[in-house]
């Protein structure tokens, strides 16, 4: 069936918390046969071209006041002055209307702000952007504020954090909908990563792939996590599993969509991504407890794979300590 993904913007939204999303769901429609193709709507707070926080005008399919479907998905956008604005009781009272009719609803970055102030967030789960959250927790003392999730699922609500973590919770939905692969294949086409979990941090730039919880690749992976110290060779982890080096290098590659050398790299690289956020450790501390052979070793792959050294990433990512 077609489903409709609908997206509020107003003056000032932030063009990417738009874009984000409907291009993740606009390229899904690649992979899926005509009667499954998503719909898109943008729905206007005003009539007319709406000048975006960059510049670019967005002209809106129509004003909420003509938007009386039943969304399958109804996202409110986010903008830099969201936490400021108030858009006035008719549209709070339409707001609660589309998010009642819809399956599901949520918002991308601050947009949750729009939600608070129709009421629709008290007593639930959710996050925004880190530079928000606090704001977000003083107008809504009754909601639980995740300020370190990339995004929140609770019930039919979903929100997510700063920006580019719209098109992270658009993947999820996208997966939730239509399956894993259809999901990797739209993640590819956009050059993003497509297992960004929800409770992963805002700041981490890799996530473990999951395998199947009661595979023995699943038990591979938390053998992985557990000894990232350890040499965690094929014969290791295809002992691990109980199986051949042969078979276990092709098992572990099908269900866990990447090699296992591949695997043990990214784990290594997320745990000193930790540690660098949450510890002021030496960085030939971080270096041994995360598996690398030296501090040189951990400084080659993360500019590899980030390009920063974990110096730069620790200065630009460290929590307050």
């Amino acid at each position: 069936m077609n489903r409709t993904v609908a997206i509020v913007v107003f003056p000032g939204v932030q063009a990417l918390d738009v874009s984000g999303p409907m291009d993740v769901f606009a390229e899904a429609n690649r992979f899926l046969p005509p009667e499954a193709h998503y719909r898109l709507e943008v729905i206007g707070v005003e009539q007319g071209p709406m000048a975006c926080s960059n510049g670019l005008h967005l002209s809106a399919h129509r004003h909420f006041s003509a938007a009386l479907e039943a969304y399958d998905l109804l996202l409110v956008a986010g903008g830099p002055q969201l936490p400021f604005l108030d858009f006035g009781s008719v549209f709070g009272a339409w707001l609660r209307e589309a998010c009642a009719r819809a399956r599901r609803f949520g918002s991308i970055c601050n947009g949750a702000f729009m939600l608070a102030r129709a009421g629709l967030l008290d007593g639930r789960t959710v996050t925004t952007h880190w530079n928000d959250a606090e704001a977000l927790a003083q107008l809504c003392p009754s909601t639980q504020v995740e300020a370190d999730r990339l995004y929140v699922e609770d019930g039919t609500l979903y929100t997510s954090a700063g920006v580019t973590a719209g098109i992270d919770l658009s993947l999820y939905l996208l997966a939730r909908d239509h399956g894993a692969d259809v999901a990797l294949s739209v993640a590819k086409r956009l050059v993003v990563f497509t297992q960004r979990s929800g409770g992963q941090s805002q700041f981490s730039p890799f996530l473990t792939p999951h395998a199947e919880p009661t595979s023995a690749v699943a038990r591979v992976q938390l053998y992985v996590l557990a000894n990232l110290t350890g040499d965690l060779s094929i014969a290791d982890l295809a002992n691990a599993a109980n199986m051949s080096a042969r078979n276990f290098s092709r098992v572990f590659a099908r269900e866990a969509k990447v090699t296992p050398a591949e695997f043990v790299e990214r784990a290594r690289v997320d745990a000193a991504r930790v540690m660098l956020e949450r510890t002021t450790a030496p960085l030939k501390t971080v270096a041994y407890q995360c598996g690398f052979r030296d501090a040189q070793h951990m400084r080659s792959v993360f500019n590899r794979r980030l390009g920063v050294t974990p110096q730069q990433f620790r200065l630009n990512f460290a929590l307050m300590l």
